[in-house]
C-alpha cells in the first residue's frame, strides 16, 4: 500500500512540473510586441531575398500581434510605428498613415515614425509631405534621415 501512495505522489509531482514547464520558455514568455518585432525582422530578410510570400505571411502575423499589443498597452509610439509599418507593407497605406499620425501626436520626434511616414508619403506621390518628414529628421544625425533622403533623391528604392 505505501508503495502505491508513493507512486501516486511521484506521478502527481511529475505532471505538475511538466505542465508548468510546457507553458514557458526559460520562465519568460515574450510579449506580443516582442514577437511581432521578430516577425518584422524576419520579413525584412525574406524581402531582401525576394521571397515576398514568406515576408507577407510574417507581416500579417506581426500585424495581428501588434493589434493585441496595442490593446494591452494602448498608444505606445513604437507599437504605433510598427502598426503603421506592417499596414503599409501589406498595402494598406491609409491605415498605415493613421497609425503613424497617432504615434506622432504622442511623440512628434519619433525617428522611425517620421522616416516611415516620409516613405509612405513618397510612394503615394506626396513628395512635399515626405520632405516635411525629412525636415523633422534633419538634425537627428541618424540612419532614418539618411535612408529617407536617399529615397526622396532617388538613390534608394522604397518597397512601399
Amino acid at each position: 500500500m505505501p508503495f502505491k501512495i508513493l507512486n501516486i505522489i511521484i506521478i502527481f509531482f511529475s505532471l505538475t512540473i511538466y505542465s508548468y514547464s510546457a507553458g514557458t520558455s526559460g520562465g519568460k514568455t515574450k510579449s506580443n510586441f516582442d514577437q511581432a518585432s521578430k516577425l518584422i525582422k524576419d520579413a525584412k530578410k525574406y524581402e531582401k531575398k525576394g521571397k515576398e510570400k514568406k515576408a507577407k505571411k510574417r507581416y500579417e502575423r506581426a500585424l495581428k500581434l501588434l493589434i493585441k499589443a496595442n490593446k494591452e498597452k494602448p498608444n505606445q509610439p513604437n507599437t504605433l510605428n510598427y502598426l503603421g509599418f506592417t499596414s503599409r507593407k501589406l498595402g494598406n497605406f491609409e491605415k498605415g498613415e493613421e497609425y503613424y499620425l497617432l504615434g506622432l501626436k504622442i511623440d512628434p520626434n519619433h525617428t522611425g515614425i517620421n522616416e516611415y511616414l516620409g516613405e509612405l508619403y513618397f510612394v503615394t506621390d506626396r513628395i512635399d509631405l515626405a520632405k516635411e518628414r525629412l525636415g523633422v529628421l534633419k538634425n537627428c544625425n541618424c540612419e532614418e534621415y539618411k535612408d529617407l533622403k536617399e529615397i526622396i533623391e532617388g538613390k534608394k528604392q522604397s518597397k512601399y
